[in-house]
């Protein structure tokens, strides 16, 4: 997608959250957006399986009233690359995300991490679901967070379905509408150099900022700014 085209005028915004998290982690960024007059709607997706998100999503996205800007943090950039083709959706926004192209999942994108990347602590499959390594979750996910935070985090963990993970898109939404893409430089969880390929790839506007995989946690002010960027169809 050319970053020339603009994004149409949008009031609305829907956050979609990741694996592992559920959507309260998107407070602050509720908090910013809603204090800059913009609608904003938080998709709960129960990370059982990409097919099953991209519905409960394209359902939030029925609800509003125009132009609406999606936005996915981790693995819910797969689910917005999917639910990004509602009518109702005007450009997407990729918060140290996953953005695959037709046919790829988190799966394959993982699977070939860069040399020295830090390998994510993913437990292996339980009943066919996923966690992290709850001694581990902090370094890896959410780095910049306080302490009792990142605990909290990796004690309320939401299972992470092998369906989610293994989901390929079909259409992916960036090929046909503008992008932004928001990338952590200090993330552990996506190596950064995989973040900057994917936006590239997608022709995304880039930003990048110090912070965690968790930085939609830890720089909710930055997080939103860049969001509404979106929103007005801002590519500079």
């Amino acid at each position: 997608m050319s970053t020339t085209q603009e994004a149409a005028a949008a009031r609305n915004i829907v956050l979609v959250h990741g694996g592992f998290v559920d959507g309260s982690g998107w407070r602050g960024v509720y908090d910013a957006l809603r204090a800059d007059g913009y609608r904003v709607s938080v998709v709960q997706n129960p990370t059982l399986s990409l097919e099953g998100d991209v519905a409960v999503t394209k359902r939030v996205l029925d609800a509003q009233d125009g132009p609406t800007v999606l936005v996915g943090h981790s693995y819910g950039g797969a689910v917005i690359s999917e639910a990004g083709n509602h009518e109702n959706v005007s450009a997407l926004v990729y918060v140290a995300a996953f953005a695959p192209d037709k046919g790829e999942s988190v799966n394959t994108l993982i699977a070939d991490p860069p040399p020295g990347a830090p390998v994510p602590p993913i437990l292996p499959p339980v009943d066919g679901f996923l966690f992290l390594d709850r001694e581990r979750f902090a370094a890896s996910f959410a780095g910049d967070l306080p302490a009792a935070d990142a605990e909290f985090l990796a004690d309320s963990q939401v299972p992470w379905g092998l369906d989610a993970l293994g989901g390929a898109v079909s259409q992916p939404a960036w090929r046909t509408k503008p992008s932004y893409y928001l990338v952590a430089t200090d993330d552990r969880m996506i190596p950064p150099p995989a973040q900057r390929a994917m936006a590239e790839r997608a022709g995304a506007t880039v930003a990048e900022t110090g912070g965690s995989h968790a930085v939609y946690v830890s720089k909710p002010a930055e997080v939103a700014a860049f969001i509404g960027k979106a929103a007005t169809g801002t590519t500079a």
